[in-house]
């Protein structure tokens, strides 16, 4: 009996393979972390993240030039203040590191669209994401900071704000804040899925934002729970979020096709640094092809859903799709 269907004829050559293939990586799907310190021409390795640097503002700006000159869009800037205090000043004083940040990109890149993180957790000197009283992070006084925070990043000139507190409430809070002060055009990202992951080590030793005490399991997702994505998401929906994401990707990528399939908002997810490092420190030590796994993992991120992808690979990535 002769075979009728035979799907490898479609994979014999890499013509035939490009011509075919279901999910397709392009460097405007990924937007671009950046960590941004105080002084001038720093440029200090994360060691738990090889490639990755804090950076004083003139060197962030050549960064965000690289992107922009690879075809990325969109680079996510967090802040390193000079001083913390215990409620997260430095998050949202008019010359805080970030906004001036935004404005020294927005100078020189004006193409590039700036996401600015609106979190408390580098600003405060507990760590945590938000106002801390008697070991407790008490929601409704925080969602007044992030709030306050995120009319400064949209008055410095930022095309999204992302809040990343997962405090009840703060998408709605932050809307209300900006279109009372004619920022309506401002778009909220919302990490509206985010995990109490142990993915986020690297990422704390880049930001410096460890607590001081105790976990943030009392306000990120337990990350047994699969159900309860969908009500934050919904609430985040409902309270007038422009894009929805998850974190993390590739381990939750059951719970990002799940939003997709729900949710007909863009959707983000964030490949995390500690996705990121294991690939580095695997690659390093000869075990796997990096490169090939950077683009199978972030094709599987894309492939379960996600319209955009943040990721420290981003400019390698880039490169790497458009070669």
């Amino acid at each position: 009996m002769s075979l009728v269907h035979r799907p490898r004829r479609l994979r014999r050559s890499e013509k035939l393979r490009a011509m075919v293939r279901e999910t397709r990586l392009a460097p405007e799907d990924f937007i671009y972390p950046l960590f941004v310190c105080g002084g001038e021409k720093i440029r200090k390795e994360v060691s738990s993240m090889p490639g990755v640097f804090n950076l004083s503002i003139d060197e962030a700006v050549r960064e965000a030039e690289s992107a922009a000159e690879l075809g990325l869009k969109a680079v996510i800037l967090f802040g390193l203040p000079e001083s913390k205090d215990e409620t997260a000043t430095g998050a949202y004083i008019r010359d805080g590191i970030v906004q001036q940040a935004i404005r020294a990109i927005r100078r020189a890149v004006p193409e590039l669209l700036i996401i600015a993180d609106t979190c408390l957790c580098e600003y405060t000197s507990h760590g945590h994401c938000g106002v801390v009283r008697e070991g407790e992070v008490l929601n409704d006084e925080t969602l007044e900071l992030l709030a306050k925070t995120a009319l400064s990043q949209a008055a410095a000139g930022a095309d999204i704000v992302a809040p990343s507190s997962m405090m009840d409430g703060q998408v709605g809070a932050i809307r209300d804040e900006l279109d009372n002060n004619g920022f309506d055009q401002t778009a909220i990202m919302s990490y509206a899925v985010k995990y109490a992951s142990a993915f986020y080590g690297p990422f704390r030793d880049a930001a410096d934002s460890t607590p001081s005490f105790g976990d943030r399991r009392a306000y990120q997702m337990d990350s047994a729970n699969a159900r309860e994505a969908i009500r934050e998401a919904e609430l985040d929906y409902t309270e007038g979020a422009d894009i929805l994401m998850v974190k993390p990707a590739t381990v939750y990528l059951d719970i990002l096709k799940t939003v997709r399939d729900r949710f007909d908002l863009p959707l983000a997810a964030y490949h995390v640094s500690g996705e990121y490092a294991m690939i580095k420190a695997a690659a390093a030590k000869g075990w796997i092809d990096e490169q090939r796994v950077m683009l199978e993992t972030l094709t599987s991120i894309k492939r379960a859903g996600a319209d955009m992808i943040i990721t420290y690979y981003a400019k390698e990535a880039a490169k790497a799709v458009r070669a």
